[in-house]
């Protein structure tokens, strides 16, 4: 069962009152893109600069499982007051563990509280984000998240071209292929993960063998010139989003050299110069080329036998994208200091052993949000070494759960919980004591 749990923090005393969630995803939101702040309104931007909040002031704590910690705050920005939640995660607490919130397929959203109550989480956040509308004529909108992702130690998904990403503009120096996540040591870590994978036939008497890079997995956008893998995992959704827009803008036209092959049980069944649509089924892998890799892949031919390689360079059990904000203590030059808005971010420890999960109420009287540069501030200040901005205004979201009942913490903007690509939730094998 999901609940939406309203509340308002006044004098350090948190009201709380409970109203229905959505019975089902909410409208597309056509004002601020994916969040974030990606179009604050004139009256944010009319505002100065800011890089630091106020004085941090907890104003409720409660113990959701041994090593998580949900607490309430108040601070300042810019903009006014601001009220936020933090998720405190002590990863060396008794079956303690931080993992991937998803839908059943990439090209999906649902809300968090969804996802929570269907993974059991006792605690999370929205996570990456996401192509949430699209330009291109009769290409829908995937759903998908822009950065990779990685459950139980699986790479789900790659990440999109810098120029194909939604969200607030990247920091220099930092990329779509940055995460949060925990590494196969099991520590929370700030890390870029970058995706490489190839396509080998076997060749034969009568034929060379071929081999192509894969640059691409499960992503609405693959980058121009190359070949990208769609798995089960993705969806019934099309896959024509993987050949529109350039790796620097995101609304140029589709490409007019696409291919598609589909292999089967490590055998080519079919190459097709369109790029289709419909759930693929778990022995198949799709591949889908544009411009140079469309071509490279016609050399394929049905009955070739392929092997699809693919893998992150680094090992995680954890992982989903967000460009970061904080490094070693320090916020990052280039951090956007204008526009308040609703954001989340996720940070990590020092020694990889604690995460912090943070959710800023915006864009209301009791709330008015946060600039980016003053989130990376209130990230250090509640003990956080590295961390990253995940997607934010009308996306933005907290829950907890207790028993059988998941219930929304914080006050989205939209006036009810967006459906998102994933979050991060906090899982736990012990009971609270």
């Amino acid at each position: 069962m999901r609940r939406v749990l309203v509340g308002v923090v006044a004098a350090g005393v948190v009201v709380a009152g409970v109203v229905p969630a959505s019975a089902g995803p909410p409208p597309s939101p056509g004002g601020d893109g994916a969040g974030s702040g990606e179009r604050p309104d004139a009256r944010a931007r009319a505002l100065p600069p800011s890089g630091r909040v106020g004085t941090l002031r907890f104003t409720s704590s409660s113990r959701r499982a041994p090593g998580v910690e949900f607490r309430t705050f108040e601070t300042t920005g810019v903009g006014g007051p601001v009220v936020g939640y933090l998720v405190n995660v002590d990863l060396r607490g008794p079956g303690v563990r931080v993992g991937l919130l998803h839908p059943p397929s990439i090209a999906q959203r649902q809300t968090v509280s969804e996802m929570a109550q269907a993974q059991q989480a006792v605690a999370g956040i929205n996570g990456d984000f996401f192509n949430i509308s699209e330009t291109h004529p009769g290409v829908p909108p995937t759903g998908s998240s822009s950065g990779p992702e990685v459950d139980g130690g699986r790479p789900l998904k790659g990440a999109v071209p810098d120029g194909q990403r939604f969200g607030p503009a990247l920091p220099p120096g930092t990329s779509a292929e940055d995460v949060v996540g925990i590494d196969a040591d099991g520590r929370a870590r700030v890390e870029r993960l970058h995706l490489t994978g190839v396509v080998r036939t076997d060749g034969g008497r009568r034929r060379k063998a071929v081999e192509l890079p894969l640059r691409g997995l499960n992503q609405y956008a693959i980058p121009v010139g190359s070949a990208g893998a769609f798995t089960a995992a993705w969806g019934a959704v099309s896959r024509r989003r993987a050949v529109c827009g350039t790796d620097t803008a995101r609304n140029a036209p589709c490409t007019t050299n696409a291919a598609e092959v589909t292999v089967r049980r490590g055998v080519v069944t079919a190459v097709a110069d369109e790029v289709g649509a419909g759930a693929i089924p778990a022995d198949t892998v799709v591949l889908v080329g544009r411009e140079k890799g469309a071509d490279d892949l016609r050399r394929l031919r049905p009955g070739d036998k392929v092997k699809v390689d693919y893998q992150f360079a680094a090992r995680y059990r954890f992982a989903v994208g967000g460009f970061p904000i904080l490094r070693d203590g320090e916020p990052l030059q280039g951090l956007d200091p204008k526009g308040p808005a609703p954001r989340t971010a996720a940070g990590v420890s020092r020694d990889g052993r604690r995460m912090q999960l943070v959710v800023v109420d915006g864009r209301s009287a009791e709330s008015a949000g946060v600039t980016v540069a003053e989130l990376a501030s209130l990230l250090e200040d509640v003990g956080a070494d590295d961390a990253v901005n995940l997607d934010g205004g009308g996306s933005s979201a907290v829950v907890t759960r207790d028993g059988d009942e998941t219930d929304v913490r914080n006050v989205p903007s939209d006036g009810e919980e967006r459906a998102v690509a994933n979050g991060i939730g906090v899982f736990t094998d012990a009971r609270r004591r």
